[in-house]
């Protein structure tokens, strides 16, 4: 699978996790440097699974929270522990 946006490929991996309808890369396989943590709001903390949301940048363009990854899960998500999801402005196929 793949992680596109706009052209740009930030994630590609035949070992992807699918949970709750969402697929999650292995760390390995995402442009890191196009990455940016997004300051935590209050929903976010609220989250069980120690969410961080993730601004993606490429080319001076910013597509604000379009990833994330839970750092600290609990059990039910425990295998998508330190993976990167993806979504609105970036396809996965």
């Amino acid at each position: 699978m793949k992680a596109i946006l706009r052209d740009h490929e930030i994630a590609a991996s035949d070992d992807i996790v699918s949970v709750g309808g969402y697929e999650y890369f292995p760390p390995a396989t995402v442009r890191l440097e196009w990455l940016e943590k997004s300051p935590r709001t209050p929903h976010d903390l609220e989250c069980p699974h120690g969410v961080q949301f993730y601004d993606v940048v490429i080319d001076g363009e910013r597509h604000v929270r379009n990833a994330w990854s839970y750092e600290s899960p609990k059990p039910k998500m425990e295998a998508v522990r330190d993976r990167f999801g993806f979504w609105e402005d970036v396809v996965v196929r």
